[in-house]
């Protein structure tokens, strides 16, 4: 062949070669760019649409510990210098691999099992222990369903899209409207005729009846935490109580984290979702004019947590998020393992968290409606 051929076909080879390495070169400086500004931990080797999902980055614990007016305000230490990472899901293994015969295999069935997922969520592996103590069965786990039944597809493998909170939009796609309205599944219909769905159109998420209680982890001593490694017995698990909070517009269930760090007082209260449904709602005197109502009614304020005769109180039942109207007591951990008042008068720092806002008063206005007759 000519030598021009062979000149020409270098050339197209170099200026191919060279528009690779650019294309390629701006790419890297393009994902580096989005890494930093999303605090992404995906590994240059990996790049999926699992890799943006909030089980591999975990964000939504360091968006609101890190946020102005988050924990770490407090603490001062950065969430990548906390153990909290542990859980996090790097590859897929953790939730598909299984071993036999000294090798392991890629199972779709081991997703399937509630023991795949419940060693990472402790609080709904905590949910189940409670209410097994009490022989309370969520109705759900009571029809032999499992996680997967309602979180499946893009609540676990994310959908590409990178997100702060599981409570950002479009984060978890699990609703109750997808079986119980538009009944894609088999299950019990979405009766419309029924008074309090009637009345409550709208402007009440299913959980604010439905969640039996929800379950907290209250006190978090972070000092003994940081010093030990260990979360439990550093902290007050309960499951007596079920907070109302808005969150999108509806009153939804919520819940509240307390923490102690060198006698510095932290409280976030949240929008929350226990997994301890009951098939029938609350009635309507367990929210209107209940105990809490008439106590904040009355001026007073409802002790959620407190210390009496040298013992840890809880408040028990439905209780309407207005901070001024609530109190939590604080406690440093004892060196017998107990808990003793944090030597203070002084307040907490609040935060709303997970996009949760208090009850507005016409909220609680309704709420002071008798319907005990």
């Amino acid at each position: 062949m000519p030598k021009s051929y062979f000149r020409c076909m270098f050339i197209i080879t170099l200026i191919v070669g060279v528009s690779m390495f650019l294309v390629n070169k701006g790419v890297a400086e393009s994902k580096d760019a989005d890494s930093e500004t999303q605090k992404s931990s995906e590994p240059e080797c990996l790049s999926s649409v699992f890799t943006k999902s909030l089980h591999f980055t975990g964000e939504g614990m360091r968006y609101w510990y890190e946020e102005k007016g988050g924990f770490m305000d407090i603490t001062g230490i950065p969430y990548d210098e906390l153990d909290c990472k542990t859980c996090h899901v790097r590859s897929c293994d953790k939730c598909h691999a299984r071993e036999s015969g000294g090798r392991s295999y890629f199972s779709e069935h081991k997703t399937k099992s509630m023991n795949t997922c419940l060693p990472c969520h402790g609080r709904e592996k905590l949910t189940f222990k409670f209410d097994g103590e009490k022989g309370h069965v969520d109705v759900h786990t009571g029809a032999g369903m499992v996680c997967a039944d309602c979180h499946h597809n893009t609540d676990v493998h994310g959908d590409g899209k990178f997100r702060r909170s599981m409570r950002s939009p479009g984060a978890i796609q699990a609703d109750c409207e997808k079986c119980h309205i538009d009944q894609c599944q088999p299950s019990p219909a979405f009766d419309t005729k029924i008074e309090s769905h009637q009345v409550h159109n709208g402007k009440l998420d299913c959980a604010a009846c439905h969640v039996s209680n929800t379950t907290a982890c209250l006190n978090c001593h972070f000092g003994k935490f940081l010093e030990t490694g260990k979360r439990p017995g550093n902290f007050i698990p309960i499951k007596k109580w079920t907070l109302l909070i808005n969150h999108e517009g509806q009153v939804t269930s919520g819940s509240a984290m307390t923490l102690v760090h060198e006698n510095k007082k932290f409280l976030a209260y949240v929008p929350y979702y226990t997994h301890s449904i009951l098939s029938e709602g609350r009635k309507c005197d367990d929210c209107h004019m209940n105990k809490a109502v008439q106590t904040i009614m009355n001026g007073d304020t409802v002790n959620m947590l407190a210390y009496e005769d040298g013992e840890v109180k809880h408040w028990q039942g439905a209780v309407p998020v207005r901070p001024d109207d609530l109190y939590w007591e604080f406690f440093n951990k004892t060196e017998d393992g107990g808990w003793t008042p944090v030597p203070n008068d002084d307040d907490p720092q609040i935060q709303f968290a997970a996009f949760g806002k208090p009850l507005t008063d016409a909220q609680f206005n309704k709420l002071t409606m008798d319907f005990s007759k």
